[in-house]
C-alpha cells in the first residue's frame, strides 16, 4: 500500500470517504460496512472516540496542535471530507440511476454485499461456537429490520434531532443502514434528499452572488432542519463511537462476528426485486412537499427468469461480487 501520510495515501482516504458517503445515502447499504470491508473501520471508530472531554479541554486551552494529533484530525478530515463531497456530487449521479435504472443499481449493491460477506467470512480467523451464534444473531437482527413498517414524515425539530442521532448508525455500525432507518422513520427523502438539495442550491446561490436565496422562508426552514439534523448526527456519532470502541476492545471477536451478520442480514433490505408501496387515502396517492408520492414500504417478489431484465439484473449481481473481491485481491498485491 501507499506510505501513510503520502499524497496518494491521502487521496485514497478521500476516495474511501466518498464511497462511505455514497453508501450512507442508499437505503439498505451501510457506510460502516464500506469502512469495515476496506479495513479502516477500527481507526475510524477510535478516532471519533477521541472527540471527548480531553479533546474539549485541549480546545479550551488553545492547544490546537495537540488537539489535532490527539483526535487523528488529518485522517478524519479526509474521510469526512470525502463523505461530504460525495453527498453533493457522486450521490446525485446515484440518485439519477436509482430513478432510471433502479433494478440494476439494487442488483449491483446486492452483489457487493454478497462479495463483502464472502471476503469477511474468509478474513475472520478461528471460528468457534460463540462466533457462529453471534453471526446468526447479527443476520437475524439485520434481516428482521426489513419487516418494520415505515412511519410518516415528521419535521418537528426534536424528531429531526433524534433522526440525526439514530441515522448516524449507518456510519458507525456496519450492516445497519442509517438511510434505511431514516426511511422507516419516514424522514429519508425529507432529510437526505430535499434538505441536501436545498442546501446545495443555497451554497451555489451564495457563491454566485445570489444572496437573496438565503432569505427565502422555505430555504430558511430547511437550513434550520439540516443544522439540527447535523447536530444530532455529530452527538450521536460521538456517543456511539464511545460505546463501540469499548465493546470492540473488550469483546472484539464476538462483535466482529455480529457485524458480519449485520452485513449479510442487510441482503433482505437491498433485495433488488421489489415494488414501492405508496401511501393512499381513499384511493388517492398522498404526496410530500415536492409533490412526490410517499413511499410506505416495499412489495418484494421472486424474479421471473423468463425475462431478459432478470438476467441483466443477475449480471449486475455478479459484477458486484467480482468488484468487491477484485478490490480485495488488488489490495493484497499492492
Amino acid at each position: 500500500m501507499f506510505p501513510k501520510g503520502s499524497l496518494l495515501y491521502n487521496v485514497l482516504l478521500f476516495l474511501k470517504g466518498m464511497l462511505m458517503g455514497v453508501a450512507n445515502k442508499v437505503p439498505g447499504v451501510s457506510g460502516g460496512a464500506v469502512a469495515y470491508v476496506l479495513d479502516f473501520y477500527n481507526e475510524l471508530i477510535y478516532s471519533f472516540q477521541k472527540i471527548n472531554g480531553k479533546a474539549f479541554k485541549l480546545l479550551i486551552k488553545g492547544r490546537f496542535r495537540s488537539l489535532y494529533n490527539y483526535i487523528n484530525a488529518k485522517f478524519l478530515m479526509y474521510i469526512v471530507g470525502g463523505m461530504v463531497f460525495s453527498y453533493f456530487t457522486v450521490s446525485k449521479i446515484l440518485d439519477y440511476f436509482l430513478q432510471h435504472n433502479e433494478l440494476q443499481v439494487w442488483s449491483l449493491f446486492f452483489g457487493m454485499i454478497i462479495g463483502s460477506g464472502i471476503y469477511l467470512i474468509k478474513k475472520y480467523k478461528d471460528w468457534e461456537f460463540k462466533s457462529y451464534v453471534s453471526l446468526a444473531i447479527g443476520i437475524s437482527v439485520g434481516f428482521a429490520i426489513t419487516f418494520i413498517h415505515p412511519s410518516g414524515q415528521n419535521d418537528n425539530l426534536w424528531f429531526v434531532f433524534l433522526c440525526g442521532v439514530i441515522g448516524v448508525s449507518g456510519m458507525t455500525i456496519p450492516g445497519l443502514s442509517g438511510s434505511y432507518i431514516l426511511m422507516l422513520l419516514g424522514n429519508y427523502v425529507f432529510l437526505l434528499v430535499d434538505s441536501v438539495n436545498i442546501l446545495n442550491d443555497v451554497l451555489v446561490g451564495v457563491f454566485t452572488g445570489n444572496t437573496a436565496i438565503i432569505y427565502d422562508p422555505n430555504n430558511q426552514k430547511y437550513l434550520i432542519i439540516i443544522a439540527v439534523f447535523t447536530l444530532g448526527s455529530i452527538l450521536g456519532l460521538i456517543f456511539l463511537s464511545q460505546i463501540l470502541a469499548f465493546v470492540l476492545g473488550r469483546w472484539g471477536k464476538v462483535v466482529n462476528a455480529v457485524i458480519i451478520g449485520f452485513i449479510l442480514g442487510s441482503l433482505g433490505t437491498v433485495w433488488p426485486w421489489k415494488e414501492k408501496i405508496y401511501a393512499q387515502n381513499n384511493g388517492v396517492f398522498l404526496t410530500d412537499n415536492f409533490n412526490r408520492k410517499i413511499v410506505v414500504g416495499f412489495h418484494k417478489y421472486f424474479p421471473d427468469f423468463s425475462t431478459e431484465q432478470t438476467w441483466i439484473a443477475l449480471l449486475f449481481v455478479i459484477i458486484g461480487v467480482v468488484l468487491v473481491l477484485g478490490v480485495e485481491r488488488f489490495s493484497k498485491t499492492n
